[in-house]
């Protein structure tokens, strides 16, 4: 049954609640502002289908979604996909590709598949996000240094003429390289210093976003020093490559129905799958982060269903692709945001905005959009995943970096076939290669054993024993989400019997990860036994053991139940 997190958040609802949801959604409207902008034009559309998305996509997601905490609206995700969709079919093929991506995600929560996305490996899902990350940074690259490509004829790059920019990660590198004595000082001098900027003003000042004041201040910079200096640099009223200046509108378009014909249609699909998958992994791994955060728990169909609402809404009112977005969400609850009325004020603020500030838009520098891009860049690559992931198997590290670099060098959708592929033949490889050590009942690490079956425990008050079964890996952490939901306030100790794991991956370590986070939000401490030699060389590699703490991983029950009677009488 379709209902949407809204309607059960308005139970109860009061005035101590509306304030904080005010509060927050104000806040995130402003942290929207310049990131929808900047994504359009990643995207390689006008800055106004950005606020178009955030508003209209927003108040869908939030509206209908299955999270009480999701904020929604273009993300840089989509960047890639929606430029070379824009560069082959045009706005017109990019709106029927949305729409009918929306269609998709609605069937997807109809006929509840919301669980399958859990399917998706972790080092797939850091593989293509830092991929992205990559894509998105380079795209800034010509902004960043105010570079003037020559597409008066068409350039020759690896055998193929291109009149504009290309979409493709190396041949757009390759303009740059040749369009480097173009470089404009003045506006890389603005670039690196909005970028130095937002860097030192996360780290003193968390409430107001820099991304924000970084544009206000640029802008204002950038009229002044034009207007007594003579220094020009290319802005957002010129963002159609100096050709044609542009004014953000200051109100919302009509609807419009884009081609619907067979032939559209047919040619597509492709896209709009690709599309789906995408706002259907991003929104529900988000949904899951705010879970974690905020102790609550989102329907993963219902969700696909609000995201569908919305990629059906977004193209009518001139937008682009929307998922929901694990930093603006972040941003939610970290400044009081529980109930999607939270969401809906985001979307009405970024409205106000456009209905009384849009045309100001048109001065902000695209140096300076330039730099927010890449912060975003740099914080969406995951620097700390990707480093824990180096440390793990090689399968994990190889499936990672083939997905990284199809993501980067062939196409977002290849690239999550590949890794998936790849993570199922490492896997069947696996247990094929542990069945034959179990059978031949070969000695384990020195030091680790199995736990003893059929013990008969005597569990103390203030502790919990979870087993898990069969292996660990990106199929099933979901029995650590379902042990942490179990380890209530009433629990002190949790223990995990890991007796029946034979299979640890990069998946599992992170659901451990978050298990432990959790756990330590509530004041719980995680205690296993009965490790085996795989997961647990796992654990030494990526650092687990001494996060975990070594003095509470065990060959056995009964040691675990020892150190949980310490634990609970200190």
């Amino acid at each position: 049954m379709f209902k949407p997190q809204l309607i059960s958040s308005l139970k109860g609802y009061n005035g101590k609640t509306f304030v904080s949801d005010l509060i927050a959604g104000l806040i995130v409207g402003i942290v929207a502002l310049p990131l929808a902008i900047a994504f359009a034009i990643a995207s390689g559309v006008n800055p106004a289908s950005g606020l178009f998305t955030a508003i209209i996509a927003g108040f869908c997601i939030s509206a209908f979604g299955g999270s009480t905490v999701q904020i929604g609206g273009p993300t840089g995700a989509f960047a890639v996909i929606v430029y070379g969709v824009v560069s082959q079919f045009g706005l017109s093929g990019l709106a029927t590709a949305t729409l009918m991506a929306g269609i998709l995600l609605i069937l997807l929560g109809a006929f509840k598949m919301g669980g399958l996305v859990k399917f998706i490996p972790y080092t797939i899902v850091t593989g293509f996000t830092a991929g992205i990350a990559v894509t998105i940074a380079a795209g800034q690259i010509g902004d960043f240094f105010g570079l003037s490509p020559d597409f008066s004829t068409p350039m020759q790059i690896l055998g193929e003429e291109y009149s504009k920019m290309p979409g493709d990660f190396l041949p757009k590198i390759i303009v740059y390289i040749k369009s480097a004595s173009t470089i404009n000082v003045y506006s890389f001098v603005m670039a690196a210093v909005c970028l130095a900027f937002i860097f030192i003003w996360s780290k003193f000042i968390k409430k107001i976003p820099g991304s924000f004041v970084v544009l206000i201040l640029a802008t204002v910079a950038s009229i002044l020093l034009d207007k007594f200096a003579g220094l020009k640099t290319d802005t957002i009223g010129f963002f159609a490559d100096g050709r044609e200046h542009f004014v953000i509108p200051n109100t919302l378009p009509a609807p419009q129905l884009p081609d619907f014909s067979l032939g559209t249609i047919r040619m597509l699909f492709p896209t709009a799958i690709s599309i789906a998958v995408l706002a259907a992994v991003e929104s529900l791994l988000s949904a899951v982060v705010a879970d974690g955060m905020t102790g609550s728990k989102h329907d993963s169909n219902t969700e696909l269903i609000g995201q569908g609402i919305a990629n059906i809404a977004s193209p009518l009112f001139g937008g682009i692709p929307a998922t929901g977005a694990i930093a603006r969400t972040a941003t939610n609850i970290k400044n009081g945001g529980r109930t999607p009325i939270a969401g809906i004020i985001h979307a009405l603020t970024l409205l106000l905005i456009l209905l009384f500030a849009g045309k100001y838009a048109s001065y902000i520098p695209m140096a300076a959009l330039a730099a927010v891009l890449i912060n975003v860049a740099w914080n969406m690559a995951g620097f700390p995943a990707i480093r824990a992931l180096l440390h793990g198997q090689k399968s994990d590290i190889t499936v990672f970096a083939v997905t990284f670099l199809i993501t980067v060098f062939v196409d977002l959708t290849v690239a999550i076939e590949v890794g998936l592929g790849l993570a199922a033949f490492f896997f069947i490889k696996k247990m094929i290669d542990l069945s034959e050590v179990q059978n031949q009942r070969e000695a384990l690490t020195s030091g680790i054993h199995t736990d003893m079956p059929d013990e008969k425990l005597d569990l103390p008050q203030g502790a919990m024993v979870y087993e898990i079964e069969g292996p660990l890996f990106f199929g099933t952490v979901r029995k650590f989400e379902v042990a942490v939901e179990k380890a209530g306030v009433d629990y002190k100790v949790l223990i995990l019997r890991m007796r029946s794991t034979i299979y640890l991956d990069a998946g599992g370590i992170r659901a451990l990860e978050q298990a432990k986070a959790a756990c330590d939000r509530k004041g719980i401490t995680i205690v296993i036994s009965g490790i085996h030699t795989q997961p647990y060389m796992l654990l030494e590699k990526t650092g687990m053991a001494d996060k975990l703490g070594r003095e509470n991983i065990h060959d056995h029950i009964s040691g675990a139940l020892e150190r949980a009677r310490k634990l609970l009488n200190a």
